[in-house]
């Protein structure tokens, strides 16, 4: 059989490629394209669930302060979506509810005040944004905030609920006692989604947030979960000195009132590189035979993958926005790495804005 030149070269190309795969440069595919380009600030935060009991929600206010500034039109966080938590519902087979269900909310009282599953409630909540008034009333922040918290999206029904005045955080229009009860004790948990990210929504007069986590790709199964438990304890047990003053520099800040001084040294690339070296590195280097350490990451690594999918997907539609994703601060070099990859995308210093 006789082959042409140009298939003899392919095919050579081809043999080539998997010893020495070259790689289609697109780093500079976007470098005429007119339409303005998206600003991505990736802030990492602390878990502020771990928080002391006197933590002052107050000493956050430098950090709103600064991110304000920035003037973000869309906001992400670290929060499971309602629609994900509906699929792991409907597949306990396939998703552990006992690995995952614990990130998700109960929408069951929401959904005996509305009416509305998640489903229905989505569906709600999308007819609502897409003909919002510039001017919305009263009842149609109580109403948006019942269809959130039926969708699964209680971060977002906070982001109307504090854009009402005290007298008008009541029940009504989907909004029962319970629900608003809800609500209340929502504004002041110590959890960054709510004291940070729906404070600073609010504060902006934007409508939502935009659940951005993802567990579907890091529920790995463990054929023995303590041999693993053992092997990643052991990893995390061979961080250096340098990344332990670190988290030591860390925790203290916690305890202090100066949330600005500690939201600046976890985005520092110094703590960045000694803390994910520590945690994911150590990991990597786990000599185990089963390779628990690369399970590990690997569930880490698709699970950050599917986060920023589910970011870009959030500002696909908004060319030139800028955004900000509050994350927990290990994610930040991943996200950094893969949302700065996506076309028209310029990634925002976090130690600047923070400055």
């Amino acid at each position: 059989m006789r082959l042409f030149p140009l298939a003899i070269a392919i095919a050579l190309a081809g043999a080539g490629s998997l010893a020495n795969a070259q790689q289609v440069d697109i780093s500079k595919l976007d470098a005429g394209m007119p339409a303005p380009r998206t600003q991505v600030l990736v802030l990492g935060s602390a878990h502020l669930s771990g928080m002391p009991k006197d933590f002052k929600a107050e000493s956050l206010q430098p950090v709103l302060d600064r991110l304000a500034a920035y003037r973000p039109d869309i906001i992400t966080i670290e929060s499971l979506p309602g629609e994900q938590c509906d699929l792991i519902a409907r597949h306990p087979a396939i998703y552990s509810p006992k690995d995952i269900g614990p990130y998700c909310r109960s929408t069951a009282a929401a959904k005996a005040a509305t009416g509305l599953d998640v489903p229905a409630a989505i569906a709600e909540q999308k007819t609502l944004l897409k003909h919002w008034p510039q001017n919305p009333t009263a009842a149609q922040r109580r109403h948006l905030a019942s269809v959130f918290l039926a969708a699964g999206d209680d971060p977002s029904a906070v982001v109307q609920w504090l854009q009402l005045s005290k007298a008008e955080r009541r029940s009504g229009d989907g909004i029962d006692g319970e629900l608003a009860k809800k609500l209340d004790t929502l504004t002041t948990r110590n959890n960054e989604n709510y004291l940070v990210a729906a404070a600073l929504a609010a504060r902006l007069g934007l409508q939502r947030l935009y659940s951005t986590d993802d567990h579907t790709g890091d529920n790995i199964e463990i054929d023995d979960e303590a041999a693993y438990e053992k092997a990643i304890m052991a990893a995390w047990g061979t961080a250096s000195k340098e990344a332990l003053q670190a988290r030591e520099r860390q925790d203290a800040l916690a305890k202090s009132d100066d949330m600005l001084t500690l939201y600046r040294f976890v985005n520092q690339p110094g703590y960045q590189h000694l803390a994910i070296d520590a945690d994911f590195g150590g990991a990597l280097r786990d000599p185990s035979p089963q390779h628990f350490g690369r399970l590990y990451v690997a569930g880490w690594e698709t699970r950050n993958l599917r986060m920023v999918a589910n970011i870009r997907a959030a500002f696909a539609y908004h060319p030139g926005a800028r955004v900000l994703s509050i994350v927990g601060s290990s994610h930040k070099p991943w996200f950094d790495t893969f949302l700065g990859q996506m076309q028209g995308v310029d990634i925002v210093d976090a130690e600047t804005v923070l400055k």
